[in-house]
């Protein structure tokens, strides 16, 4: 990490602490596993609240294509930073919230999703909102790759079954500060097979 990405990331959670939801940026381990089982072969990928682009540069590193990330950040300083960073990617200032009601994206659209959203932080409006909204533009087989600070997964098990979704954890990285766990969210199979 570059010391203008830190820069940035220290700006930015002086400014809003609640949206950034971070005491220090991802670690390479973090970015790591949570990108563990995407490659180039996934297609289009969705990054929700990329910060600093820790996650982006592991993906590239994996073989995504830059032309073949969407990235949708909320703070102001990081947009511009990744904008200049990754400039083949569509990069949206936007709340991901957003993302279903304004139709942003097509349907099936994304291979998977990466998320740095501090879901603990938000209601839980906001977390379907966000949720309802990505896996609309999410293959049907495609899954959602959330991480967190918390000791469970941050999504209730409720509200998870309420949106056909299932949630298995898939990893922790002790050494990130503080330590954190990635969570592989995708649909039931009920649900998938009455999509199909």
């Amino acid at each position: 990490m570059t010391a203008r990405s830190l820069l940035t990331f220290f700006r930015a959670l002086a400014s809003s602490p609640r949206t950034v939801g971070a005491i220090a940026p991802s670690s390479s381990g973090l970015a790591d596993l949570i990108t563990r089982d995407i490659n180039g072969a996934t297609g289009k990928i969705l990054e929700l609240g990329p910060g600093t682009g820790v996650f982006t540069e592991a993906l590239l590193a994996r073989g995504v294509r830059q032309r073949d990330l969407a990235l949708v950040e909320y703070g102001s300083d990081f947009m511009r930073s990744l904008q200049q960073r990754f400039p083949a990617a569509q990069v949206l200032w936007m709340d991901a919230a957003w993302i279903g009601p304004q139709r942003v994206f097509d349907k099936a659209s994304f291979g998977a999703v990466v998320s740095g959203i501090p879901l603990l932080n938000l209601t839980p409006a906001k977390i379907e909102a966000i949720l309802t909204g990505a896996f609309d533009c999410l293959k049907d087989d495609g899954a959602m790759y959330q991480f967190t600070y918390g000791v469970t997964c941050p999504i209730p098990h409720e509200q998870l079954q309420r949106l056909g979704l299932y949630a298995s954890c898939i990893g922790r990285v002790l050494l990130n500060v503080p330590p954190a766990s990635v969570y592989r969210i995708a649909r039931s199979r009920a649900a998938a097979e009455t999509m199909s």
